[in-house]
């Protein structure tokens, strides 16, 4: 069991939060809640030893292993993937190789009586004890299975990690984390950078394989499938559910408004002493009433409700001009990387009005489709987009794209264009920039923060074709929702990049899915699409059976 005792954070004076006590236990998987900058991530890190708390500590029992994955991640690259990822196993293969230099040395000594030759026997028993107590784990195997798990094709293996993004990246030292079998894993965000399969198979493993799980994440199905006990964090006090996320949220709705009840209630009580002593405060008979009542005022302790994060992102995309019956048409499109063919004879047909979803494995092509769609590289075959088409295009690296040395409000104000001139801080107040954020530098802004700001950039001119290539890293669960919102009522065409099953439920109705060199169209939403498409994976694992 591991223990976070009293802890509290303090900045420049004030507490971000202060006195947070809870257990973790071998089979807690935990959701960590609360509102941007609550603290949800420095109370991760505290966990993991990577900052130490102003007060309070962590206790964890001497051999447990704490593994975390941050947020961002910084990573050398000096190694290829199937090396970065049997790191992980680092610590045993020392374990083996000291415990050979000892037993080397004992071989060799002839001081057989001396005190160091004893210590050389306790040191080399020791150790031999942790070492044949680990279970025997065929590495590369172990090591291969967790790659392809993650979406890494064997091909990959061999390729330096420099060739890959920094998402890619973050899967290799994701692969590290399981790999060590930890007592307790800590996951900031880690299904910002997986496709949908990748996010299905880390549930699977979180649930069936490891032991204790604490995860900050904006994924509402992936909370719901893998937790059973949420922390809320909030005006620097925790809340302990043991439920999971979509329970937690109607038991706090529940508490909030007790607690509003309470609130209303004592908020009478205070005015009706407070009356009474301003009636009889100069009344002789009145004196010891008026003291009593003075003291009661002094001890009480006020009922405080618990916040409720009520900035609200105003978003609705301009009326769509009209396009052609047909954005997009793509007939026997095909695409090359020198050797390696992305996809070959693709054809599509997308209608005006049309919202469709861009789903499979990263890696098959679906960044590839819309650069083409955009123009930005070559292919063979033909590609043709409708009359009038006009694109807003969101790039899976659009916040990045951003110069970073602008404050926010000159990041708008050298596109906008007219009377929007005069709007800039009224439409950066609908996207939660206000006050003094609107001064801050864009490299200063966390990452939901550059994708909000991105946004608005794609909302100051009319489009018809918008295409979203994942939209929705970095962003909070509420304005995920407000965004999804914006763009159910969006009456143009849409194309949507997401590996987020929750996001895309509902909004897109068609689904094209990329994989194994080929684009097939389903014509049913996300849910309908995943239902058929593990009965498919479970036909094909009986086929397999019969042919053996």
């Amino acid at each position: 069991m591991i223990s976070v005792d009293s802890v509290a954070v303090e900045f420049n004076g004030s507490a971000l939060f202060s006195n947070v006590t809870f257990n973790i236990n071998e089979t807690d998987r935990i959701a960590l809640m609360g509102k941007n900058g609550a603290g949800k991530s420095t109370l991760l890190k505290i966990i993991a030893g990577v900052n130490k708390p102003t007060k309070g500590k962590v206790s964890a029992p001497k051999d447990a292993v704490i593994a975390y994955l941050p947020q961002h991640l910084l990573t050398k690259d000096e190694s290829t993937v199937f090396e970065e990822a049997s790191k992980a196993f680092g610590q045993i293969l020392e374990m083996k190789a000291k415990m050979d230099e000892l037993n080397t040395q004992l071989e060799t000594r002839t001081d057989y009586e001396s005190d160091e030759y004893m210590k050389l026997i306790e040191d080399v028993s020791e150790l031999s004890e942790k070492y044949y107590s680990i279970e025997e784990i065929n590495f590369d195997a172990e090591v291969e299975k967790t790659l392809l798990g993650l979406g890494f094709l064997r091909a990959d293996f061999p390729r330096p990690t420099s060739e890959f993004s920094g998402g890619w990246r973050m899967r290799i030292e994701l692969a590290k984390i399981l790999l060590q079998k930890p007592d307790l894993i800590l996951l900031d965000e880690p299904t910002n950078h997986l496709d949908i399969e990748s996010v299905q198979w880390l549930e699977d493993f979180l649930v069936n394989n490891a032991k204790a799980v604490i995860v900050i994440s904006h994924d509402k199905t992936f909370v719901d499938n893998i937790t059973n006990r949420t922390i809320e964090v909030t005006m620097g006090r925790i809340y302990d559910y043991k439920v999971p996320y979509t329970q937690y949220l109607q038991l706090r709705k529940e508490r909030r408004e007790q607690q509003q009840r309470q609130y209303d209630d004592q908020q009478k009580e205070i005015a009706d002493i407070t009356a009474f002593i301003e009636r009889f405060k100069g009344t002789y008979s009145k004196t010891l009433q008026v003291q009593s009542r003075v003291k009661m005022l002094e001890k009480m302790e006020l009922v405080e409700v618990d916040e409720v994060d009520t900035s609200a992102l105003s978003l609705k995309f301009p009326p769509a001009p009209r396009s052609g019956n047909y954005p997009v048409i793509v007939e026997e499109l095909t695409k090359k990387y020198g050797d390696h063919t992305v996809f070959k004879d693709a054809s599509l047909t997308i209608e005006r009005g049309e919202k469709v979803a861009f789903v499979g494995k990263n890696g098959e092509g679906k960044s590839t489709l819309i650069k083409a769609i955009m123009g930005e590289i070559d292919y063979e075959g033909k590609l043709q987009l409708g009359h009038n088409s006009m694109i807003g295009y969101f790039a899976q690296n659009q916040a990045s794209l951003m110069d970073e040395d602008l404050s926010v409000f000159q990041t708008i104000d050298q596109i906008a264009v007219g009377d929007v001139r005069t709007r800039i801080k009224d439409i950066l107040g609908a996207f939660m920039f206000s006050g003094d954020t609107i001064e801050k530098k864009v490299k200063m802004l966390s990452g939901g923060e550059k994708t909000r700001l991105a946004m608005i950039k794609l909302l100051l001119q009319p489009v018809n074709l918008l295409i979203l290539d994942e939209p929705t890293n970095h962003l909070d669960i509420k304005t995920k929702d407000i965004l999804k919102d914006a763009l159910k009522a969006f009456d143009g065409t849409l194309i949507l990049v997401s590996h987020d099953r929750d996001f895309l439920d509902g909004l897109a109705e068609k689904v094209f899915e990329f994989g194994n060199k080929r684009i097939r169209e389903h014509f049913e939403d996300i849910n309908g699409f995943l239902r058929n498409k593990k009965m498919e994976n479970l036909r094909e694992i009986e086929r397999k059976a019969v042919a053996n």
